[in-house]
């Protein structure tokens, strides 16, 4: 996967706990919106039985069609577009993950119409996480802010030291 796109890709530590959040059931339906790197889709392919992942960057998109392709992930539609046009036509969703946050109040106030179970929005920016839950309550389907913050093991001479990686923020929603 190509990790010199911008944003991207997302923690292994904080894919894992999107991916719980999200309680995907196998066979569900479900939309990666800023796939990015494909990472996500390609983890949520494992067990939805179609996947949607859309991206406004050509480059992103033609990252998660090569990373869909590598992992064998046939059931990954890959669209590059904007989100809330796509997401209008996608038809109903089980779950989604948003990776990015352009338009982010809109693709919200989408998903919030078209997904019947969680949505997970991925922030890294403060603005993106008070844009989030303020977006998620007012549309009445905000759960919680999960924190995360990793840190890897570093080699320090002949010692150990923990090198942080930049705290991230799960905004997790709920639609009935």
């Amino acid at each position: 996967m190509d990790e010199g796109l911008r944003g991207g890709p997302t923690q292994d530590e904080v894919a894992a706990v999107a991916l719980w959040h999200l309680r995907l059931a196998p066979g569900c339906a479900f939309a990666d919106v800023g796939c990015g790197t494909g990472k996500i889709a390609v983890a949520a392919a494992r067990t939805a039985g179609r996947v949607l992942a859309i991206d406004r960057r050509p480059e992103a998109a033609a990252c998660t069609r090569v990373a869909a392709e590598a992992a064998g992930a046939e059931n990954i539609k890959t669209v590059c577009g904007e989100a809330t046009d796509v997401l209008a036509g996608a038809g109903p969703l089980d779950a989604a993950f948003v990776g990015g946050s352009r338009d982010l109040e809109q693709v919200l106030g989408v998903l919030a119409g078209t997904v019947r179970g969680r949505v997970v929005v991925d922030c890294v920016l403060l603005e993106t996480l008070h844009r989030a839950v303020r977006t998620m309550q007012d549309l009445g389907i905000f759960r919680e802010v999960v924190s995360l913050q990793v840190a890897r093991s570093h080699a320090l001479g002949p010692g150990m030291m923990m090198r942080p990686a930049n705290p991230v923020w799960l905004v997790v929603g709920e639609v009935a």
